[in-house]
């Protein structure tokens, strides 16, 4: 095992000593230049680059902080990757920096060498609070670096492992972390090649963790056909009063496992943004659903997208949600294969229910009365174009629906070139009611 280098202590203590000291920002671009002159490494153009603008930016010398984005999926300027090499280098440079409390490192070439120092660096500096590494090369031995790092951070609030295959024995690790860590808000493992034993171990651990209020477990690799892990994802549920957000797509997750989660849900008071998108549920698993938010009155986002409820399905959710629920906020039933019947009764569900004001529907069978259903109610205003992802048209005089690039999750895997996207309401899952700076 790598030993790891830092006292938590001095740590604490350098913490304290900088943020005495340093009232602004340095020249982050000088300091990278010389710290590649001492350590004997070539300058990376990309990170200089980046530095430079920050530098230049003057929102810097204020005390909010500010996130470098050095995401190897830039296309506005030339990027040279990041390495392990390039980290190292970078991280003596950030290691006594308060300013920069974000660090964007998506889409680059770190693999376990560069996670020990993502973790030597996580435990000496005391003001990043938000960390995205995802789709690098990062792997089990990686993550079990960064994941003991984190049992002493305490800064850190969102960290994004997306992407990097640390598979279930590297989730086991970040498990273990949680039964200790304090300070993590939010921790992205989808797309990890996670496995059954370390989803049953994370979320044993949120039974008892108070800290998480959201957590991305999409696409394990599960080879039971039993739903354990829904099982016992439904057993934290009932216990867990920290927890906002959860997202279980690509699960494999049928009707009982749906049944197991809205038992649950009857007992939890905190959960607003439920994933259960690319799953295999059908109208049966729906039903359950629908009474579950006769009586849920705090769940305000719900993500069925790519499942298959169809028409039965899609008139449980219209039943509740024009009768009885009224804190739902969204609702996705993209490519469900609902056809007319169902898609007009929740376009009906919006025009008593007023809470419902994000609706996703397409990849569905929309006939003349869908159609006329959804541009009625986008003229009259109920239905604001930037919260639903279709929009009227029409052609020798009939009512026409085409795709709009928006959803609950239309920029997680991607930003535009433009940069952050100011409007985050059709962007994001808690976008539409976030909980802290950086969820």
């Amino acid at each position: 095992m790598v030993m790891l280098l830092g006292c938590h202590n001095d740590a604490v203590t350098l913490c304290f000593v900088f943020q005495q000291v340093m009232a602004v920002c340095p020249d982050l671009r000088q300091h990278y230049v010389q710290a590649c002159q001492n350590l004997g490494q070539p300058e990376n153009p990309f990170i200089a680059h980046v530095l430079q603008e920050a530098d230049k930016n003057d929102k810097i010398r204020g005390t909010k902080g500010i996130t470098l984005k050095i995401a190897g999926s830039n296309h506005l300027v030339p990027v040279q990757r990041v390495t392990d090499d390039d980290l190292q280098v970078l991280a003596s440079v950030l290691r006594s920096t308060v300013c920069v409390t974000g660090l964007d490192l998506r889409y680059n070439v770190l693999t376990d060498a560069g996670a020990k120092n993502v973790a030597t660096f996580l435990q000496e500096n005391c003001t990043l609070r938000y960390l995205n590494l995802m789709f690098n090369d990062i792997g089990t031995s990686g993550a079990e670096l960064i994941a003991r790092a984190l049992r002493r951070n305490e800064t850190l609030v969102y960290l994004r492992m997306t992407g990097n295959k640390i598979g279930n024995k590297g989730g086991m690790f970040f498990a273990s972390m949680l039964q200790t860590n304090s300070t993590l808000e939010k921790l992205d493992l989808g797309d990890t090649d996670m496995g059954t034993q370390c989803l049953i171990a994370i979320a044993t651990a949120l039974t008892q963790n108070k800290s998480v209020k959201a957590i991305n477990l999409n696409r394990p690799l599960l080879y039971s056909q039993e739903e354990e892990t829904t099982v016992h994802v439904a057993l934290m549920l009932k216990n867990n009063s920290s927890l906002v957000e959860l997202h279980l797509g690509k699960h494999e997750m049928k009707n009982f496992g749906v049944e197991q989660l809205c038992e649950a849900l009857y007992e939890n008071s905190s959960l607003r943004c439920l994933d259960l998108s690319c799953n295999k549920i059908t109208c049966d698993g729906v039903k359950f659903l629908g009474e579950l938010l006769k009586r849920n009155q705090t769940l305000e986002i719900l993500d069925l997208n790519a499942n298959r409820i169809e028409d039965d399905g899609a008139f449980y959710l219209s039943e509740a949600l024009t009768l009885y629920n009224r804190t739902l906020q969204a609702l996705s039933v993209v490519s469900n294969n609902i056809s007319g019947k169902g898609l007009v009764a929740l376009s009906d569900a919006m025009k008593t229910n007023m809470e419902l004001s994000y609706i996703y529907i397409w990849g569905n069978k929309f006939d003349g009365a869908t159609c006329m259903a959804f541009s009625e109610l986008i003229q009259m205003g109920r239905l604001k174009p930037n919260c639903t992802d279709v929009e009227p048209y029409e052609v020798d005089g009939h009512i026409h629906l085409a795709e709009l690039s928006h959803g609950l999750q239309k920029h997680y895997y991607w930003t535009p070139s433009c940069g952050e996207v100011p409007n985050k309401d059709a962007n994001a899952k808690l976008g539409i009611a976030a909980v802290s700076e950086y969820l």
